[in-house]
């Protein structure tokens, strides 16, 4: 699971790195999250992205994965998205 923020928006991917290819991909530009909303740079909208990602992840039978930051601080959105995911059950 690779995450990327913006000063706007969160971006969170479910990467397969032996396959090299992307399995589930979310921001908080999706639909799903679009509507529930007010702003999308807020460590609410990050939650919300991290339990979306999860619940997705969970459907496909994909239960652990790897948490890669890409270097930011595991503070502010990125912690927050990272605890919305394991608040639905996906394993780090």
């Amino acid at each position: 699971m690779t995450v990327y923020r913006s000063l706007k928006h969160c971006y969170v991917q479910l990467v397969d790195d032996t396959a090299g290819r992307t399995l589930l991909g979310y921001s908080t530009k999706s639909k799903e999250l679009r509507g529930n909303l007010a702003k999308t740079g807020t460590v609410e909208a990050a939650r919300l992205l991290g339990n979306l990602i999860a619940e997705k992840a969970i459907a496909q039978q994909i239960t652990q994965v790897v948490f890669d930051r890409n270097g930011f601080l595991y503070h502010g959105r990125v912690k927050a998205l990272a605890e919305g995911a394991r608040e639905k059950g996906l394993q780090f």
